[in-house]
């Protein structure tokens, strides 16, 4: 599995918004320049996880973009699975039907636990503790250049 632009786009702009959650809402323009990210490929992302309920808008002088829930409350899994489509590895994990040797195949077996796998860590990461990491990260690139 390789996420696409789309998918890794998605989790940083979702990302932004956690770090500025509570901040009120955040402009298209200033999540482009923090995360090198054109604003006119934001606003496609941001179009589909609106549709989805994972964020929401306000127009006017003080418009711009907030997180729709709480970030500890938004996984990963969700955000790619907009973005993306479906998380397994291989069609027939998915839809058995699609393959005759489904019932029999041992590649199968072990395509489906990979993509168990994979949902479960996406599941377990949610923006807020996404946050957290971005926090160090960020202190220890400080310290690290004193």
């Amino acid at each position: 599995m390789k996420l696409s632009t789309r998918g890794r786009y998605g989790v940083r702009l979702m990302l932004d918004l956690a770090l500025h959650y509570g901040e009120g809402p955040v402009l298209l323009k200033d999540i482009s320049g923090r995360q090198g990210i054109s604003e006119k490929y934001l606003w496609q992302l941001i179009n589909s996880l609106k549709t989805v309920g994972l964020i929401g808008s306000t127009r006017g002088a003080h418009g711009g973009y907030v997180l729709a829930r709480p970030p500890e409350e938004i996984s990963l899994k969700e955000i790619v699975r907009v973005l993306e489509g479906s998380l397994c590895l291989v069609d027939c994990v998915e839809n058995p039907a699609v393959c005759d040797r489904s019932q029999t195949c041992t590649s199968r077996d072990i395509w489906s636990e990979a993509s168990n796998q994979i949902s479960q860590i996406l599941e377990s990461m949610t923006l807020d503790k996404m946050v957290v990491k971005q926090r160090t990260k960020n202190q220890e690139s400080i310290e690290y250049s004193i």
